[in-house]
């Protein structure tokens, strides 16, 4: 179907964006005229004109009279509001554009339905849900955030083969490394693409992890450490002004702490969402250890989750000394998005089946 073919388009347009648009979501757009693209566009970067204004700015001059005759495709509804840019929908209307085609309705408040109904109220057909769940999982993250109003959550951890994230070791004992190099360039990129990356004070001081995309370009993420009673001292790599970083805490507030109350852990965590929330971190990797990704699982706070399995066993990791562990997390089945390998690691990953 011919429809489901530019709606593919618009979704590869809008994905070019990732990582740069913020709190608005990817968003692309393809004009047709008689089965020919006669113009495309996306957004590019938050606060940046939507895919549609790109799109039908595209259009050649010579071609404009042809907008009355084309369809439009567009991953997600278009706004109704004034923002940082005018309606999307009123720029449509103006340029008599008589078909739209929708890949999803957009959830936020501002929009939810009102572009839908200004087209049609004007005589545009408009027709929604090509591609809806394609474009539902593309613009995930957006849909989480303003929805849930907390970052979209992704866990992430290697573990051997035998189920454990490490063997029982103090800050003076070396990593234990369980995936390649090329997971890391994998590991770097998905930091690139994130808002922040959150460890907790153990991490720091065994691994003293940078939490930087050496290994890859793009901006550093956020980096958030969880030091509830600020025992760290600042000899750490996180405190190298990379990045911006935050010390999770429960004694101070300012521009490089935020303090965090709760009496339990539930309430510590639902409080913490809040404040990520407000300073719209809209997405957020959890790589802490095995207490860190508990209490995220255990709240129900995560989304996804990315998990490298090593061949490597725990017995190996110390050369066949009788050592204990550090057992991995156990996570609620979900949708099993990829299940691939890479120098015999099995990397998994997981989407909640609910957030489409």
């Amino acid at each position: 179907m011919s429809d489901n073919i530019y709606m593919r388009r618009a979704l590869e347009l809008a994905s070019l964006a990732k990582g740069d648009t913020g709190t608005n979501p990817m968003v692309g757009s393809v004009i047709v005229h008689n089965n020919n693209i006669i113009s495309e566009g996306y957004h590019h970067q938050y606060g940046a004109p939507h895919a549609e204004v790109n799109a039908i700015n595209g259009v050649k001059e010579l071609d404009k009279k042809l907008l009355q005759e084309s369809t439009l495709y567009v991953n997600l509804e278009p706004c109704s509001h004034f923002g940082k840019t005018p309606p999307c929908s009123d720029l449509i209307i103006k340029h008599n554009i008589k078909r739209v085609v929708i890949g999803c309705q957009d959830s936020y408040a501002e929009v939810n339905g009102a572009g839908i109904k200004k087209l049609r109220d004007a005589g545009v057909d408009v027709t929604v849900g090509v591609l809806e769940r394609e474009s539902k999982i593309l613009n995930r993250r957006f849909f989480c955030f303003h929805g849930n109003k907390r970052p979209y959550i992704i866990l992430k951890w290697a573990q051997s083969s035998d189920g454990y994230l490490d063997n029982d070791r103090d800050s003076d004992s070396p990593m234990n490394w369980l995936t390649s190099s090329q997971c890391k360039y994998m590991v770097h990129k998905l930091r690139a693409n994130e808002s922040a990356i959150l460890v907790g004070s153990n991490t720091v001081k065994r691994d003293n992890p940078s939490l930087t995309i050496s290994h890859w370009s793009g901006k550093n993420p956020i980096r958030l450490v969880i030091d509830r009673e600020l025992k760290l001292g600042e000899k750490y790599n996180i405190f190298d002004n990379k990045a911006q970083t935050y010390i999770i805490n429960i004694k101070k507030e300012d521009n490089n702490h935020i303090k965090i109350k709760g009496d339990t852990e539930h309430e510590f965590m639902q409080n913490l969402m809040v404040s990520l929330y407000n300073k719209n971190i809209t997405s957020l990797i959890v790589e802490g250890g095995s207490k860190i990704l508990n209490m995220f699982i255990n709240n129900d706070l995560y989304d996804e989750a990315l998990i490298f399995i090593s061949p490597i066993s725990l017995k190996d990791m110390r050369h066949g000394a009788n050592v204990t562990g550090v057992k991995a997390p156990d996570i609620p089945s979900g949708d099993l998005v990829t299940n691939s390998s890479d120098s015999n690691i099995i990397i998994k990953k997981i989407i909640k089946k609910c957030i489409y």
